[in-house]
């Protein structure tokens, strides 16, 4: 029996080293999240056993559950690299025809060729629309527009874009080479009842789902939403310091159980040896 405890136990050190080297991975990778494995142990009797007889029968592996704490924010020079000082998550919306909606911390945004502003693997980035005072109008995805920088003013053709600014509420604003100016609209936010029950995708990307509970979306400076700071990028939650010591204890749980396993080899084949 002590053979297959050391066997869970092997186990579990294994999936803690897993997700420490997957921390330290990523160390470098904008808005990632660390991850902990959470393990619960093994126990079990009959009604007619007394439970103080009885030892536990190892351990097992409850989740890995990541940690969506806030990351060191790192200026950078690009108006469309953004950073939450928050809760919250940009929305973004792939391509036709699927157009999985994705949420992410990840804020390094480029322009495509049809001008659209796309995250690191393509997807849309969405805003809310506003009135002419900059004002939310809906709150709704489904009134949601992909960000698409205008080539030229609306009120005048002659007039190129000269510059686009992003506030910290998220308002997105184009400035016309006329001296003119037009609001976009808002970067959409989303934020949920149940973080840690969101799916990772890769690319510091998150799905909702049963567990994470339906996205609540409204624009930046709302709630714990946070506020958006433009020229700026997330970098990773991870502690460098924190997460070798945590590799060498999950080494060292490894190590004693492997011992085990090996004690108990002993024993057995002492135990045969026997006329």
């Amino acid at each position: 029996m002590s053979f297959y405890t050391s066997l869970s136990g092997l186990k579990a050190a294994q999936t803690d080293l897993g997700a420490i080297s997957n921390n330290l991975a990523n160390v470098g990778s904008t808005g990632f999240k660390k991850s902990r494995a959470q393990f619960g142990d093994l126990f079990a009797s009959s009604p007619t056993q007394s439970t103080k007889m009885i030892a536990g029968q190892g351990v097992r592996l409850n989740g890995v559950v990541q940690e969506f704490t806030q990351g060191t924010l790192e200026s950078s020079d690009k108006t469309l690299d953004l950073a939450i000082a928050g809760e919250g998550f940009f929305v973004s919306k792939g391509a036709a025809p699927r157009e999985d909606v994705t949420y992410t911390r990840n804020g390094e945004f480029s322009v495509n060729a049809d001008r659209q502003v796309v995250d690191t693997i393509g997807s849309k980035l969405q805003l809310l629309p506003v009135d002419a005072s900059g004002n939310v109008t809906s709150t709704s995805l489904s009134d949601a527009t992909d960000l698409i920088l205008p080539t030229n003013s609306p009120t005048n053709p002659s007039a190129t874009m000269a510059n686009v600014s992003i506030g910290i509420d998220g308002l997105v604003t184009a400035t016309f080479s006329d001296g003119t100016s037009q609001a976009l609209g808002k970067v959409a936010m989303a934020s949920f009842n149940a973080v840690e029950g969101l799916r990772p995708v890769g690319d510091a990307h998150w799905q909702s789902t049963g567990d994470s509970g339906a996205p609540l979306i409204n624009s930046a400076n709302t709630g714990p939403l946070g506020t958006i700071r433009s020229g700026a990028l997330e970098r990773a939650n991870v502690d460098v310091t924190e997460e070798l010591v945590s590799l060498i204890s999950a080494q060292r749980n490894f190590q004693a159980n492997a011992k085990a396993i090996e004690t108990a080899k002993s024993m057995t084949q002492s135990i045969m040896n026997i006329n």
